[in-house]
């Protein structure tokens, strides 16, 4: 390996010497694709946010209810509420019923069951009383407050003309212009790089970018093998990732090898976390282990970790340092979604305030404050998700003032951090150092850059991490910059657009929180590195230098990758196959033919 490595090196060396020779050559190139690399980003991104913004999101029919009437209601989720309320799934307008009488919910193997929600009139399943729960077969009788309704599954003729039918309504975008685009950019960047940092030019640069592509292109053609569709969201975030490992190679090469592979082993956390949410039972039962494992990332942390730049949010494994309270994200958001049965069945949030009191403590005295307003944040998108009160939301917000202030009573160097809010180009040389070099690089950079590797800003402490901002706007531009942050404004919402045809509420949830964690986290960083928010030290997703940044955002991503409800394109749905596509096929021939 070593000797592959010094033939490479010595390969670049030869590059380089080169175009040392003819400088003309390289102030022409970086010229160039200067202009070049805002077009790139256009093409690639210009699709994939178009359609994440305007995917049409086509019911599916799951079964369906009779009504005594011959009516046939269509059951479109896998969690369905009946009731005499207009906001309920199937609206039943009889006095009997109640305004949120029952769910109907179906299971990973397709199987239903139907839930009474301590409805006033009962809920019968063939004149047995449902205490609770109680299982539903194709031809069952489901009476709802002495309403009997007929429950009809779909047949294979209906699932296979609504397939083919959601294929044309919803098809998405092709991803194949984009990668080619995408492929381009990267190829170009990386050799921008190689000129920037000649004569020491690692040959760390050419091979993460190349790993980069190949890792890229072998995702795609694997899931078009499998039949999948719709890959905006992986787009923006190989995008994204490949702007990550420009921010790194300009300011930490040595780091590139690192870099690349928490990409790869943050895209397999997508896939693998995507995989398991097809099963939600499953994934109800690990909800409080996820809950103890946020509580453990984070306990560990503040007993064994380190301090870097004043929060003690970083252990150290083996050499390999990393922050457990990203990690600590995903599990937080796991514990904290519900499906429609638990929503119904405890509706209060007491554990799940006593979990987000647990993680801000222990943020709290690692003084990782940045981290700490991402998790409240996160918990009061998904406390009013469970709930819809208001009015306890509201004393929660009250009383997370008030602790606060408690905590700058005991803590007042905090203050300290926020005193130069605002006031930064009055202690340039102080208080103010990162950001006012930060507003600087980034003005200098202009609407183009001044080249990948050609900056400046690397220079100063944390310049790709917590001010990787500025970084973006000096070396890629400000189109460039304001690209990915739209990227990342584009996911959440298709987050939201997505919830009214949400097949679970546990869908629902985590997607909601997941977009509001990192459109939160962006904006921190976003607005802290140029003045308009206090600096609090949080990463841009996707885009900062940082193994276990890129693996959380790899992870949240995959709670948005559940809720697409496009044909083909969520994992969170397994597809039939072929074997029992040809054996639907036959059932219907048969039913043609009698």
């Amino acid at each position: 390996m070593a000797q592959i490595n010094g033939f490479l090196q010595e390969l670049l060396d030869q590059v380089t010497a080169f175009l040392a020779a003819y400088p003309v050559i390289e102030a022409w190139y970086t010229t160039v694709v200067r202009f070049v690399f805002p077009i790139l980003a256009v093409l690639i991104l210009s699709g994939m946010i178009r359609s994440l913004w305007n995917v049409p999101h086509t019911p599916e029919v799951w079964a369906k209810l009779g009504l005594p009437g011959g009516e046939l209601i269509p059951l479109t989720h896998w969690e369905n509420i009946v009731g005499r309320a207009a906001a309920s799934d199937v609206v039943l307008p009889y006095p009997s019923i109640s305004r949120q009488h029952a769910a109907l919910m179906r299971e990973k193997d397709g199987s239903w069951a139907v839930y009474d929600l301590d409805s006033t009139g009962g809920t019968e399943v063939n004149g047995l009383p449902v205490d609770g729960v109680a299982a539903l077969d194709e031809g069952d009788t489901v009476s709802f407050g002495g309403i009997p309704c007929a429950f009809i599954p779909v047949t294979a003729e209906e699932r296979r003309y609504q397939r083919e039918r959601r294929k044309r309504v919803s098809r998405p975008v092709s991803p194949w212009g984009s990668l080619l685009v995408l492929t381009i950019w990267q190829v170009l960047a990386g050799l921008q790089l190689i000129i920037a940092a000649a004569p020491e030019a690692s040959v760390n640069i050419p091979l993460a970018f190349l790993g980069l592509t190949l890792v890229m292109w072998c995702y795609f053609l694997f899931m078009r093998a499998m039949r999948r569709v719709g890959f905006e969201m992986e787009i923006i975030a190989f995008f994204l990732s490949t702007l990550s490992l420009g921010i790194t190679a300009s300011s930490a090469p040595d780091a590139l090898f690192k870099q690349f592979l928490a990409i790869c082993l943050g895209l397999t956390l997508f896939v693998i976390l995507g995989v398991f949410l097809r099963d939600l039972s499953r994934a109800r039962k690990i909800r409080w282990l996820m809950a103890a494992g946020a509580i453990g990332l984070l306990g560990i942390t503040l007993a064994l970790g380190s301090s870097k730049y004043g929060a003690r949010n970083w252990l150290s494994i083996a050499g390999m340092s990393f922050q457990p309270s990203e990690l600590a994200k995903i599990c937080y958001i796991f514990a904290g979604s519900a499906t429609l049965d638990r929503l119904f069945r405890k509706r209060n949030l007491g554990l799940f305030i006593v979990l987000t009191g647990v993680c801000l403590g222990c943020l709290a005295l690692m003084s990782d404050f940045g981290t700490a307003a991402i998790f409240f944040v996160t918990f009061l998108v998904i406390a009013y998700l469970r709930s819809g009160d208001f009015a306890t939301l509201s004393l929660i917000c009250g009383g997370a003032v008030f602790g606060g202030g408690i905590l700058l009573t005991f803590k007042p160097y905090i203050l300290k951090r926020f005193a130069v809010w605002g006031h930064v180009w009055e202690d340039a040389s102080g208080a103010g150092y990162q950001q006012t070099r930060t507003m600087s690089a980034a003005a200098s950079g202009g609407l183009t850059g001044v080249g990948a590797g050609e900056g400046w800003l690397h220079r100063i402490g944390a310049a790709d991490t917590d001010l990787v901002f500025g970084m973006l706007c000096e070396e890629w531009g400000l189109l460039i910059a304001v690209l990915a942050v739209l990227s990342i404004v584009t996911l959440a919402v298709f987050a939201v657009r997505a919830c009214a045809a949400g097949r679970s509420s546990f869908y629902i949830i985590a997607a909601c929180a997941a977009t509001s964690l990192l459109v939160f986290q962006t904006c921190l960083n976003v607005f802290g590195a140029v003045d308009l928010l206090p600096l609090t030290g949080v990463t841009f997703p996707f885009v900062s230098n940082g193994g276990s940044s890129m693996l959380s955002a790899w992870g949240l991503l995959a709670f948005l990758k559940a809720t697409d409800t496009r044909q083909n394109a969520s994992f969170a749905i397994r597809l039939p196959s072929r074997r029992e596509l040809r054996a639907e096929a036959q059932e219907v021939q048969s039913h043609e033919e009698d």
